[in-house]
């Protein structure tokens, strides 16, 4: 089978895709470097609206956040996501605490001051807030957050230097949903070899609810063409804050190998189709790249810009377990 997939949008890191209540599809991602001396990328979040998923690519990319009008946040700006919750349209993002140093890296949110994201202003609610108590939770070096509500309560999900980068989980008010409310609970670290290429790393959560289980992924080693997607899956009734209750798959489910002419495959968000089918949202980079004929393959991969925006349809198997790429 040719699981050769056609770029969804070019020069988009950590893509994510919300169906938002008025009934359009918002598209945002980290704003791409161009090189390591380029001194505009990673500095905003941008964001793109259509009545169709397949519209994205063409809509209007329009600049809603600038680090340089925040007093807390400066570049890196990495992996903004855009949530509706309890009422209130937020983008949790990654941002650095100190001018151009890309390790002093943590957690923010902005929130939306309207009903528009697209065309309202937003007011920046600064770095994520961890509850009384909890002295590990955005500290050192913190990124990729995710929200998702399940069984009634609302969870944020995120990386953080734990030894390693390992994925945490806490809950969160929907009132207040730039702060946690309970303490972190280590979801997984990298332990397998698979997780562990170059740089031991597991990052990038994503969730998707379908029947009676909610299916997390995560993606694992270093960015470049070793960068695959890993998975966890708990019960929706269960207690998300017990890790007994997840289990995670000892093997990749998406890999550079399940994909012909794509590389290093990863941080993905998960959307509904017009048909209410889930659809696989991810980046990888090129054949053009890997051989390093882009023209930025003297920089780390971080700094060349050719991370773009894939998808594909989720499909299912007999025990409603889902597959991502089909081998």
């Amino acid at each position: 089978m040719n699981n050769r997939t056609e770029i969804f949008i070019k020069d988009s890191p950590d893509p994510f895709v919300h169906k938002g209540s008025d009934g359009y599809y918002y598209f945002t991602s980290s704003y791409p470097m161009y090189g390591s001396e380029d001194k505009n990328g990673y500095d905003r979040i941008v964001l793109r609206k259509a009545l169709f998923i397949d519209d994205l690519p063409t809509a209007e990319e329009k600049v809603i956040w600038h680090q340089k009008i925040s007093e807390e946040a400066f570049r890196f700006i990495w992996a903004p996501e855009i949530h509706e919750i309890n009422g209130k349209w937020v983008v949790l993002f990654a941002a650095s605490s100190s001018a151009d140093n890309v390790w002093d890296i943590n957690c923010h949110a902005i929130v939306c001051d309207g009903n528009d994201p697209y065309n309202d202003s937003w007011t920046d609610k600064g770095k994520f807030t961890a509850c009384e108590g909890d002295d590990f939770s955005f500290t050192g070096f913190s990124l990729d957050m995710t929200y998702f509500e399940c069984g009634g309560k609302h969870f944020v999900a995120w990386a953080q230097n734990g030894g390693n980068s390992n994925v945490y989980l806490a809950q969160i008010n929907p009132d207040e949903p730039w702060k946690t409310t309970t303490p972190a609970m280590l979801l997984t670290r990298p332990e397998f070899d698979w997780e562990r290429v170059r740089i031991p790393v597991n990052e990038g959560p994503a969730a998707m609810i379908h029947g009676d289980k909610i299916f997390l992924a995560f993606s694992a080693s270093a960015t470049g063409p070793e960068y695959c997607v890993g998975l966890m899956y708990a019960d929706i009734n269960s207690d998300l804050l017990n890790i007994d209750n997840w289990v995670k798959l000892p093997y990749p489910v998406v890999t550079s190998e399940y994909l012909p002419g794509e590389y290093g495959p990863g941080h993905n968000s998960f959307v509904k189709d017009e048909n209410g089918d889930w659809i696989f949202v991810y980046h990888s980079r090129d054949e053009k790249c890997f051989k390093g004929e882009c023209g930025y393959s003297k920089y780390d991969s971080l700094y060349d810009p050719c991370r773009s925006a894939r998808k594909r349809k989720v499909h299912w198997d007999e025990n409603g377990f889902p597959i991502l790429v089909r081998t």
